[in-house]
């Protein structure tokens, strides 16, 4: 026997440099490095600055703290946004943003300058507010060094900071809008305070949490009534706040219910008490009351009444005894929204502490009384429990309220407790950033009208070009209210997903007024003068100097000092208060639609913005702010499409915790893993729904990547040298044909995901096309001939060819999803040929082909597979190039021949039966020593099949 010669240098294996193992947290950092060398981010503007402008206005996180995992999310969508535009040939700048001032940031300096053992009363503003403004510097720039680590493309040299002094001006430039026009407005009513802030919340700064509270049912003796027997009877009121009780000024009753009087009777069947309550609820009351070991029986003693006949009943407080606020008789009134869900059917009313409460109130006359403090205790002139207790925030402390409390130790000495138990268990408010339990308090503060007619006519509102009836009519003297204005828009508006247009919804359509004012040092002053009346100045004259002198300084320019400078010569300072409380933080950022896109510091961008991308809490926060701001101000939302995305949970579905220790820091992953590695987990998830992160969440998505990577590898390397071309189209062969088809049906199907930023569909499809399309079946059926055609075969030609156009194509597609790794295998290629970033979308030949054909022919070669994999398992075979298969002639598809299928299948041959099954056998053909085909034109193992014998031929004349 002839010695064998080794062919293994015949045979065109792939070569590249590009590695299979990524090496990212490496890699990332130095491909960042070169951007900013570059400047790749002005380049792109430069070369993208003819082309249609594409906004995505940034919604401002908070300067107080690393990233986190759901900030590294949200930034990664925003950034997949730009580049996806980019990429789609738009001109799509990015200036991120940081909200700079408010409580959190407040509270840090307050803790900082406590170490220093120096009272925060004790230091002068200007200080202390040069203080917040260093510390949110300081997390501006540790967060922007994050980001940028992430591979975000944004104008991070000149980022928008709400604390900027030209944001500051335009903050106060806006508010003045709403002065001007008469849509601010100050007033006392009930809005949510936390005692532990001592400052007015916003809706959007309140979380719910489930507590268990007190509930007690006290008895209000009746003094006077129209219906005579109820006279020396008890109005008996439930609640679950027993601090409101010493400011309860009325009782409320339901006109349409039906009420009864049940006499209570002890053991002895002794009458103890006469007490009124709804029908409906009475039963629950009597075993609150047995329970209580106050009643062991009781019995109806009245007809029902209807809640309309209590009008004119009087009651008398349990504390009357007191006298001064207390001897004070307590109407029962008609009140729409007393049900009978629980409780007693009937409500105690306190205007200081409850919106209904302070409405129906004031309906019959009667005002708050400001009892409770800022701190959450009683006034120290109040007559109950006022300066008796020395610790703060007695109102939501837990003792203060629970059965053996103050509150409920007096009421039951005066005989007026007739049941409390401290375990009713309901969801309560609480501050999202102390997590204390916040309540409604009564204090003076600036609202702008929900219902109120506004004359958006009287600002300079353009309809923009393209909008409709809709936008014509918010935009003209109809005097619309805020709120039918906003809701116009919220109908106008995109909303992905389709879900937030009627959360949104739901929320404007129900909120009170909007509350501005704070009372605290760290943001931008409300800058209004107030007559002694209560009304302001609306003098566009004043409110310029003020604009003017807070672009030169900063809010420090709010100050007394300057009173008669802002004044002018025109008014009496002496006539005038300056108000010293700040804008809620959430104006300041409805307004950055104000300052970013009409500005003139970053004049790339327009105003409205295409699109605003944020979490879907921002429904009650800062998309409902700019929707709220912009419509007052210019008739119209500021945006034109809405994005949210849900919140990331940890592997088990729990919401992440540090106290758990199930908190995943992105920054970790980057270092362990890379940014393109995060990026691919962000953009693989439904972030439109809450979603989930963990080490083996990551491990999948480094697998995916791997095969993602290992798929620019092959293309690397079979390329390499390529300068070819596929020739007339005739020559193409049918599987080229197919693949370019698939090609074209990706592409579409991708720029529809990117119409809909479905960015998980985008990057599924992605996957899925490199994975199974390509990699286990396109290449794996060509690589037999790229290794071993001859150097001009035409169907090593073809499929080189269509490699090329794969790589282009695949390697922008991937462009937006995986920023580091699309720029290094682009410069792998193309050393010279700039950045993959700059690149537009890329050119796809429009073919097209059987799809169903091929699709027959597909699910074929799955069953020949599944069948050869049992010879595989038992050695029969060592692989399908040694199987000879019979497959069913029905499931062959028209036009392949048995050598078709041979070479789609990769085995040694295929013929067809009759049977409906695959039958697999090993073949006794010999191997050729080159390409390893069993074949029939192979004369013994080893020697050379009839492709493989002149193409060695060739190379060794050559």
């Amino acid at each position: 026997m002839t010695e064998q010669r080794d062919y293994r240098d015949t045979v065109f294996l792939p070569k590249t440099d590009f590695p299979m193992k990524a090496g990212l947290p490496a890699k990332e950092p130095k491909i960042l490095a070169r951007w900013q060398e570059e400047n790749l981010y002005e380049e792109l503007r430069e070369s993208r600055k003819d082309r249609e402008k594409f906004i995505l206005h940034d919604g401002p996180p908070y300067a107080n703290g690393d990233m986190h995992i759901g900030h590294a999310l949200n930034r990664i969508l925003k950034d997949m946004v730009v580049r996806s535009q980019t990429l789609l040939g738009k001109n799509a700048p990015f200036v991120p943003g940081w909200d700079c001032h408010g409580l959190p940031i407040e509270w840090k300096v307050e803790e900082q300058f406590r170490k220093k053992k120096r009272d925060k009363n004790a230091i002068p503003p200007s200080e202390f507010r040069a203080e917040c403004r260093a510390y949110a510097q300081k997390w501006v720039d540790v967060q922007r060094e994050q980001l940028k680590r992430l591979g975000l493309m944004a104008d991070f040299d000149n980022p928008y900071l709400t604390m900027q002094f030209e944001s500051e001006a335009t903050i106060v430039a806006e508010l003045m809008k709403f002065a001007e026009a008469g849509n601010l407005y100050r007033g006392s009513k009930p809005v949510m305070w936390s005692p532990v802030e001592e400052t007015a919340l916003a809706e959007a700064e309140v979380e719910y949490e489930d507590i268990t509270s007190t509930q007690i049912d006290v008895a209000f003796e009746i003094v006077e009534s129209p219906i005579k027997e109820l006279v020396g009877a008890h109005a008996v009121i439930w609640t679950t706040t027993p601090w409101t009780i010493p400011v309860n000024q009325a009782l409320a009753y339901g006109p349409d219910v039906d009420y009864v009087l049940i006499e209570a009777l002890d053991d002895n069947v002794e009458p103890i008490g006469r007490y009124l309550v709804a029908t409906e609820l009475s039963e629950a009351f009597q075993e609150r009351l047995h329970a209580a070991g106050l009643c062991a029986k009781a019995n109806a003693v009245s007809d029902f009444y209807l809640g309309s006949d209590l009008a004119g009943t009087v009651a008398r407080h349990p504390m009357h005894h007191l006298g001064g606020f207390y001897a004070k008789p307590r109407p029962l009134l008609a009140g729409d929204f007393v049900t009978t869900d629980s409780g007693t059917g009937l409500v105690h009313m306190s205007p200081d502490h409850g919106e209904d409460d302070f409405l129906l109130c004031r309906e019959h006359g009667i005002e708050p009384v400001f009892a409770v403090m800022g701190d959450g205790r009683y006034r120290e002139d109040w007559e109950w429990l006022g300066g008796s207790d020395d610790r703060r925030r007695a109102v939501i402390n837990k003792a203060f309220n629970s059965p053996d409390g103050p509150i409920c130790s007096d009421l039951r000495e005066a005989g007026a407790l007739l049941s409390a138990s401290d375990d009713y268990a309901h969801s309560y408010p609480h501050s999202w950033r102390s997590k204390a339990k916040v309540i409604y308090r009564c204090t003076p503060q600036w609202f702008v009208p929900m219902d109120k007619p506004l004359d958006t006519g009287d600002f300079d509102v353009a309809v923009p070009e393209g909008f409709g009836a809709a936008v014509a009519m918010a935009t003209s003297k109809d005097h619309s209210t805020l709120r039918e204005i906003a809701m116009r828009e919220i109908e106008r508006v995109k909303f992905y997903p389709e879900k937030g247009r009627r959360r949104i919804g739901s929320m404007v359509e129900g909120r009170p007024d909007w509350v501005l004012s704070r009372q605290r040092a760290w943001g931008v002053p409300i800058t209004l003068f107030v007559r002694s009346d209560g009304t302001y100045l609306q003098d566009p004259q004043v409110n310029a100097r003020v604009v003017a002198a807070v672009r030169e300084q900063g809010v420090d320019a709010w100050d007394e000092s300057r009173k008669a400078e802002y004044l002018g010569a025109a008014h009496d300072p002496a006539e005038f208060e300056m108000v010293t409380d700040i804008l809620d933080v959430w104006f300041d950022s409805g307004c950055t639609h104000a300052f970013t896109l009409e500005g003139d510091r970053w004049p790339e961008q327009r105003w409205p913005a295409d699109l605003y991308l944020e979490g879907s809490d921002q429904h009650r926060g800062w998309f409902q702010s700019s929707l709220l701001e912009s419509s007052a101000t210019r008739g119209r939302a500021p945006y034109d499409a809405v994005l949210t995305h849900g919140f990331t949970m940890a592997s088990d579905g729990k919401k992440m915790s540090k106290s758990l220790g199930n908190t995943i820091d992105p920054l970790k992953v980057m270092e362990q893993y890379g940014a393109d590695i995060i990026r691919l987990w962000a953009l693989s998830v439904d972030f439109t729904e809450d979603h989930r992160i963990g080490d083996e969440i990551l491990k999948g998505v480094g697998d995916q990547y791997r095969r993602l990577r290992n798929t620019f590898r092959y293309l690397l390397g079979a390329l390499d040298g390529f300068v070819g071309d596929m020739g007339d189209a005739g020559e193409i062969p049918g599987l080229e044909v197919y693949v370019l088809a698939l090609l074209a049906d990706l592409d579409g199907k991708l720029k529809k995901a990117l119409e809909e930023y479905d960015f998980n569909t985008y990057t599924r499809l992605l996957v899925d096309f490199c994975n199974e399309d390509l990699s286990a079946f396109y290449f794996d059926i060509r690589k037999d001939t790229l290794y071993c055609d001859g150097p001009d075969s035409t169907r090593r030609n073809a499929y080189r060819t269509v490699l090329d156009l794969l790589f282009h194509a695949l390697v922008r597609y991937a462009a937006p999803v995986l920023v580091f790794t699309a720029e290094e295998v682009w410069t792998t290629r193309y050393p010279d040929g700039g950045s993959v970033h700059l690149l537009d979308w890329p050119p796809v030949p429009g073919v097209t082909a059987d799809g169903a054909r091929w699709d027959k022919l597909r699910a074929l070669r799955e069953r020949v597979t599944e069948a050869i994999e049992p010879l595989r398992r038992d050695k029969t075979i060592r692989s399908s190039l040694e199987a000879d298969v019979v497959v069913p002639a029905s499931a062959v598809p028209e036009g392949f021949t048995d050598e078709d299928l041979a070479e789609l299948f990769i085995t040694a041959s295929v013929t067809r039966g009759d049977e409906d099954t695959v039958k697999v056998s090993r073949t006794d053909e010999h191997k050729c020593g080159r390409c390893w085909r069993l074949l029939p034109s192979v004369a013994e193992d080893g020697a050379l099949c009839d492709r493989c014998e002149p193409v060695v031929a060739q190379m060794d004349a050559a």
